[in-house]
């Protein structure tokens, strides 16, 4: 098909397409309700629905006039609009981070475009009162050209912008044709190399606007607040001047200010008093622009934000952003998304905690920000820019120097791509100009800097002052030439170790810091929430961050036979070239279900905090974290008491008063029993009214050790001093093996590993294959660089070799002295190692065992046993942190408390199979069924995993529906892990939270039991 090449032309990225301007839905008369439900309209026709539709695989296939009303279409296919081709079977989804799809050759692209050709038949009845039209494409992947009853209307591009067509004298009375030709690439996908599934189509709505000759074409509401009182600025541009009346009306519907504005198109307006708009109280005023023939409804949030001393203040608060990054994904509709879609996520994160969103990376649709603004979230808006691909081009010196210093040469710092870089910024703030929960503009992702981005900084600030600008990118430039930084109001960093961000604040912290990205909550993770949160607060020019990511980004297909939604991710489509799994990195998986990840954020971002207690005067001091709330106001607080995970005590606390970053304080005396783990726990409930949350919803809670006379775990005290019995233990040695044999068990030991292969006790045997030491585990994604190192070590094939097994047989029982490794194929001694197992006459069999690690290793990923025990043994209680995962440095999100569960629900189900369901900080675990059982418990604390998949099963599979269950219930009692990190793109896991240890002790014991 031959069109005009304008999607290989930086010269052209539009053609007849309306100038941009603020987004609004007009109507005949005023509407209240059109934000969520704008199709309410008497002035907006959707053209949304079945299209009729074909896929060409070359834009050379096409047939050149597929959009004459003559064209035969009959051989086309029915689509949805809005909706991207892949989710419908055809072409082929690809999901890539960095990699450009196609060589790098700007701005040319491969020749063959597969492309998409649409037609639509609709009714079009002309309104006498609104006879001109506009016809309004919100997204579009990548570029497209559009024709109407036969004519040529317009091209336009940048993919999660509107296009705008003035249609008026193309229109006819019933029956019209809309022909839309879609190409999958174009020069302007150079700037959309986005980490994210690439899908094409119309992906947002299509709709036409009935407009009088006289209107509203644009206008821009700004505000400025001085002494407690408001003026307002309306700015209107006219498509012809029309006399227009403003209404500023409060919450309750009482006009607060009003004027009008003819030809000249401006009007002041001034306000006492106003109420402020913020996250906590979102505070809407509704203005009106209602002409002879047509109303206009927005809203006005009034609000300030600015920078003084390098500190960030929100209407003279000192405000932290508690932000997430989010995307526009779906696991069934992809791209599309719709406002019930925002809804629940923006639900969610109000259920959990957040504050602020950054639109990453690109303008979300535009209704999203109306939706911010009515249920009160911050938005950084991100212009669709990102050109990360030139990172990766091939260079004869590869080094991360060398591509750093030049990634901005052929792109952000070359001067034919200025237009194409100022059109997206300008584009999403003309769009979006009005909208109060906008802060921040930023410029883009990941596609370094240079002079294309200075002046869209510049014009920018030129146009919104008020607003703040931000662009991480801005650090990757070339370094011998001087770039002009002073329309850049913050200093923002991806992923920075906590090292990284306390040299700048002691070396320069010039500019606030933001973490625009951090905590890469990837799979089983992230397990550094809590110390970033430290970071943020220990300095008000800390701003707050936004973890990557919202949600793991996936395409389903359908139930596999487990039952279980088979959902694909890179490479499961047959692309060549793809991330895999690395789009599986969000706070909720693909339908929403909360990751671990997410509870643990929750917590660790809790409105309030326990700053001490002193619990023989009862004094309780709190800190709200709030911006703007009063303690009292905002939650109520419950408190119990539990010793051993049973409740002893509980009740509520009076009104806590602390001013918005302040302390408040209280009296709790309790009464505190002298044996047992006790623990005080505060739970934070919601007390006001705030958007999308319930009354009595539960926004965290505190958990704080008392101490008493004896705080060893009564439970766990009864398995390790129940009385030994005379032994009556029967000792058989062989080269192999020794032999137990007493009247309630039979215990085998080999004596080639120092460990059971059986353990029977009344008649069951418990063990389904030989005892382990254990120093492996399934590696999550956040141990992706780690991996290698353990790898390298072999930890992987790492086994036991005894050197030498003794037996001394006592009164009371048996001891087995051991000395062993654990060595693996091809490298030195990993673990020297010595083992005391004693064996009563109850059955019982208590360890020690002494480990040192040869310097040479790196950490382990743990240490401990695990056992291989019957599957009937699937009921499992505890005293530690649960209910849900918990680890040594991700375990905010989690209590102390006495849990009970099946196996099959203590795994976590992570897409990528990994590392996942172990409990930290336990005194004991119970693994039973109705008659037997076996305890594992010790005086020091330990974390346990029960599973029905082993550690080599979790590492083999590539999706969870390809899991295979063992014979065994899986267990493993463990000394100690590694922790969890973020190191997937963050940074490596704090030493504090490293397994590096090279000489440790562990001390346990194992209790077969009967419930008879």
């Amino acid at each position: 098909m031959v069109v005009p090449r304008y999607y290989e032309d930086l010269s052209i990225l539009h053609d007849n397409t309306m100038p941009a301007r603020a987004y609004y839905i007009p109507a005949s008369q005023r509407r209240d309700d059109l934000a969520e439900n704008r199709e309410n309209s008497d002035r907006m026709q959707m053209l949304n629905g079945e299209w009729d539709f074909k896929y060409f695989e070359s834009i050379y296939e096409v047939p050149d006039v597929f959009y004459e009303i003559s064209y035969d279409t009959s051989g086309f296919e029915k689509i949805s609009v809005p909706g991207v081709w892949q989710m419908a079977g055809y072409d082929s989804h690809q999901y890539t981070n960095i990699r450009y799809p196609f060589p790098f050759d700007p701005p040319y692209v491969p020749q063959d475009i597969p492309c998409g050709a649409y037609v639509h038949i609709f009714s079009y009845q002309k309104d006498e009162k609104a006879p001109k039209a506009f016809l309004n494409f919100e997204g579009v992947d990548s570029c497209f050209y559009v024709w109407l009853n036969g004519v040529y209307v317009g091209y336009s591009q940048v993919s999660h912008a509107v296009s705008e067509f003035d249609v008026t004298s193309l229109l006819q009375e019933e029956e019209n044709q809309l022909a839309v030709l879609v190409l999958k690439w174009c020069d302007g996908s150079y700037l959309e190399d986005q980490d994210k599934f690439r899908m094409s189509g119309i992906f947002r709505d299509v709709y036409l606007l009935k407009r009088p000759e006289r209107a509203v074409r644009d206008y821009r509401i700004t505000t400025k607040m001085a002494e407690g009182n408001a003026a307002v600025k309306v700015d209107i541009c006219f498509s012809e001047p029309v006399d227009t009346r403003v209404t500023i009306e409060d919450r309750y519907g009482a006009v607060a200010a009003e004027g009008r504005i003819s030809e000249d198109g401006l009007l002041e307006l001034s306000l006492s008093n106003p109420v402020l708009w913020n996250t906590e109280n979102p505070y809407l005023y509704t203005i009106i622009l209602a002409a002879e023939n047509e109303v206009i409804v927005d809203h006005i949030g009034f609000r300030t934000i600015e920078i003084r001393e390098n500190v960030i203040y929100f209407n003279g608060e000192k405000i932290k952003f508690r932000g997430v990054n989010r995307h526009d994904s779906d696991p069934e509709t992809g791209f599309v998304i719709r406002a019930e879609q925002i809804k629940a996520d923006l639900t969610l994160m109000k259920e959990h905690n957040f504050n602020a969103i950054r639109s990453s990376h690109y303008p979300n649709a535009p209704y999203f920000y109306q939706m911010c603004d009515k249920y009160g979230f911050l938005v950084i808006d991100e212009a669709d820019i990102e050109a990360h691909g030139p990172f990766m081009l091939y260079r004869r010196e590869d080094t991360d120097d060398n591509r750093f210093n030049r990634w901005n040469e052929m792109i952000a710092d070359h001067p034919a791509w200025e237009q194409a870089i100022l059109d997206r910024i300008q584009l999403m703030v003309q769009r979006d100009k009005n909208r109060p929960c906008i802060v921040m503009w930023s410029m883009g992702n990941e596609s370094a800097y240079g002079c294309n981005f200075e002046k869209s900084l510049e014009w920018t600030k030129k146009f919104d002052p008020d607003r703040l600008t931000q662009y991480e990118s801005a650090r990757y430039r070339n370094y011998s030439v001087t770039y002009n930084y002073e329309n850049l109001d913050l200093y923002s960093r991806m992923y920075p170790s906590l090292a990284e961000i306390s040299e700048y604040l002691e070396k320069d912290g010039s500019k606030p810091f933001l973490l625009v990205e951090y905590c890469h909550s990837m799979g089983n993770g992230p397990g550094d929430f809590e110390d970033y949160f430290q970071m943020i607060h220990s300095d008000d020019r800390m701003c707050g961050g936004f973890v990557w990511e919202w949600c793991d980004h996936a395409v389903a297909h359908g139930k596999g036979e487990n039952g279980k939604t088979v959902y694909y991710y890179g490479g499961d489509h047959g692309e060549a070239i793809h991330d895999g799994n690395f789009c599986m990195d969000g706070l909720v998986y693909p339908d929403r279900t909360p990751h671990t990840g997410l509870l643990e954020y929750k917590n660790v971002y809790r409105p309030v905090r326990v700053v001490s207690y002193d619990q023989n005067s009862g004094e309780l001091t709190l800190h709200n974290y709030m911006d703007f709330d009063d303690l009292k106001d905002y939650a109520k607080i419950s408190y119990e008491v539990t010793q051993d995970g049973l409740t002893v005590e509980k009740g509520n606390l009076p009104d806590v008063s602390a001013a918005p970053h302040g302390d408040g304080k209280t009296e709790l005396k309790l009464q505190i029993p002298a044996s047992g783990r006790i623990y005080l726990k505060l739970t934070y409930h919601l007390k006001k009214e705030v958007p999308l949350l319930k009354r009595d919803h539960v926004l965290g809670f505190d958990e704080i050790k008392l101490a008493n006379k004896d705080g060893r775990n009564r439970r766990a005290v009864k398995w390790l001093e129940q009385e030994s019995v005379f032994a009556g233990i029967t000792v058989k040695e062989t080269d192999t093996q020794i032999a137990l044999q007493a009247e309630k068990f039979s215990y085998k030991l080999d004596k080639r590993t120092g460990l059971f292969t059986q353990i029977q006790f009344a008649g069951r045997d418990y063990l389904n294959h030989p005892m382990e030491l254990n120093i492996w585990r399934a590696p999550t994604d956040n141990d992706r660089y780690l991996r290698e190192e353990w790898k390298k070590a072999h930890y992987d094939q790492a086994y036991t070799r005894a050197y030498s097994v003794k037996t001394l047989q006592k009164k009371y029982g048996v001891q087995i002295m051991e000395h062993l490794a654990v060595v693996a194929p091809t490298v030195q001694k990993i673990l020297d190692v010595e083992i005391t197992w004693e064996i009563d006459g109850n059955g019982k069999i208590s360890s020690i065992i002494s480990a040192e690690k040869e310097e040479e290793f790196p950490e382990l990923p743990r240490f401990g046993i695990r056992l291989f025990l019957d599957k009937k043994l699937e009921n499992i209680s505890y005293f530690g942190m649960g209910p849900k995962e918990s680890y040594r440095d991700k375990h905010q999100g989690s209590s102390h408390g006495c849990y009970c569960s099946k196996v099959s629900q203590m795994h976590e189900d992570y897409i990528r199979p990994q590392e996942n369901g172990s409990h930290y900080d336990c005194d004991y675990v119970e693994a039973g069924d109705t008659k037997f059982g076996i305890a594992a418990v010790s005086e020091q604390p330990f974390s346990f995993q029960a599973s029905p998949y082993t550690q080599e099963e979790l590492e083999r599979a590539a999706h969870n529906y390809e899991l295979e269950e063992s014979d065994s219930t899986v267990f493993c009692m463990d000394y100690a892990l590694n922790g969890i990190g973020s190191n997937s793109c963050g940074p490596a896991v704090l030493e504090q939270y490293r397994f590096d240890d090279t000489k440790f002790r562990f001390q346990f014991a194992l209790v077969p039991f009967t419930y008879l």
